[in-house]
């Protein structure tokens, strides 16, 4: 038998138009202690997302009147929200992935899923959200990650960060300029229930378009068969 939640209830907010896939993610949300709001579209979870206080979304990626990645980005850029979202999909492409990571996914479960491993990536989220919040401000080089406000910028000039890429970036620049290894990296973001292979490499990419690319030196760095290195 699972256990239930510890600690004060957290709340959980489902986007999802498939009603029966709705009703058993909501029936088993409740039933583990969680309290759960619900919305049947995108408009009405735009509006729940931005304007209500939650713990954590699950979304999905097709709904009616707004889809899940205009939604997510739309959480991310005009709410300023930096709530976890885990993102339902049935499409499995690695381009799929990484457009839903880049619209501010946390993470993302293929349909069809086991409700557990929602619950545990749910869990995890959490957890890391919760341990996320450190005083002290990181630099390497030019770069600098402030825990406080979630403040990234090089060279003075701010950069956007998704949830998951901020983490990464931290867990790099406090080793810095150790190599953190895959594992490692993945076991520090989903903890014991990682998402595919193709998971760290998306969020890698994306956090390389933002601290890199548009500067003339890369700072993150591949070591081939044992991880990354952040350094100058």
């Amino acid at each position: 038998m699972l256990a239930t939640p510890s600690g004060s209830r957290e709340t959980v907010l489902v986007i999802e138009d498939n009603r029966d896939i709705a009703e058993m993610v909501c029936a088993f949300l409740e039933r583990r202690g969680y309290r759960v709001d619900y919305a049947a579209n995108g408009i009405t979870g735009l509006n729940l997302g931005s304007n209500q206080e939650v713990d954590a979304i699950v979304l999905d990626l097709m709904l009616p009147g707004l889809d899940g990645l205009d939604l997510c980005r739309r959480l991310r850029e005009d709410a300023r929200s930096d709530v976890p979202i885990l993102m339902l999909t049935a499409r499995d492409t690695l381009e799929d992935k990484i457009a839903g990571l880049d619209a501010g996914a946390d993470d993302y479960l293929i349909k069809p899923f086991e409700i557990e491993e929602l619950e545990a990536r749910l869990r995890a989220l959490l957890r890391r959200r919760k341990g996320l919040i450190a005083p002290q401000i990181l630099q390497v080089g030019d770069l600098i990650l402030d825990p406080a406000t979630l403040r990234v910028e090089r060279a003075g000039v701010v950069i956007p960060i998704t949830p998951i890429g901020f983490k990464i970036l931290s867990l790099l620049m406090r080793a810095s300029p150790r190599v953190v290894g895959r594992r490692e990296i993945e076991s520090e973001i989903w903890g014991d229930f990682p998402p595919d292979s193709d998971a760290l490499r998306s969020h890698l990419y994306i956090l390389r378009q933002a601290v890199d690319r548009p500067f003339a030196r890369p700072l993150i760095h591949t070591r081939p068969g044992t991880g990354y290195r952040l350094s100058e």
